[in-house]
């Protein structure tokens, strides 16, 4: 049974392998293009301020 959700992977997969094969596997040259991709478009990214971690006292007791 086909989802939309299986769309949507199918979707990633194949714009993840258009990418890898533009920039040669390189992932230092993807993370060139898009950090310049980002400097061009200021207008689109959502900055918002950090969030104060949450601290769970069971997880922080089960690592002791």
């Amino acid at each position: 049974m086909k989802t939309s959700e299986d769309s949507v992977v199918a979707e990633t997969r194949a714009i993840r392998q258009e990418l890898a094969e533009r920039f040669g596997d390189d992932i230092d040259a993807l993370c060139d293009f898009l950090a310049l991709r980002e400097a061009e478009h200021q207008e689109l990214l959502v900055n918002r301020p950090p969030k104060s971690p949450h601290i769970i006292a069971a997880a922080s007791k089960s690592r002791m």
